[in-house]
């Protein structure tokens, strides 16, 4: 669970989704953000895309129990941002000290290939459920 995932050998050579999102077991995460991604995992493959990665700041170990209760092994790679790095170095970090306890990531969704982001979309009001979600960003592949 200890082991650092590095952005560029996690993309290089292949067609990946990420997407991120405020907090693992929160309401809309659990109940619409990732059963999303989870239910439309093959229409992603058909696609071409090689892997669908969720990042949210927490710990691995959280992100490890929700992907399982998420039905999400084998289909999403469930990464961690314990520190908010990734979210702070691709510009979705937002204060959400109030509501969530800390700096957490604002709902985004983007295609890289080869290393390269092709698309990032990044909810308007930093939380909402539109944009970021699967079956919009399946529209544009």
């Amino acid at each position: 669970y200890q082991r650092r995932v590095h952005g560029e050998s996690l993309c290089q050579g292949k067609k990946v989704v990420i997407f991120g999102v405020p907090g693992a077991f929160t309401p809309g995460c659990s109940k619409t953000h990732l059963p999303g991604y989870v239910a439309d995992y093959q229409s992603f493959k058909n696609k071409g895309v090689d892997e669908i990665v969720c990042v949210s700041v927490n710990d691995a170990f959280v992100m490890a129990e929700w992907g399982n209760a998420q039905n999400a092994t084998g289909k999403i790679r469930m990464l961690a941002d314990p520190r908010a790095e990734f979210a702070k170095a691709l510009g979705t970090s937002i204060d959400l000290s109030g509501a969530l306890g800390n700096v957490r990531t604002k709902r985004f969704s983007m295609v890289v290939n080869n290393g390269v982001i092709e698309k990032l979309n990044v909810e308007p009001d930093n939380t909402g459920l539109a944009c970021s979600l699967a079956k919009p960003l399946l529209e544009t592949l």
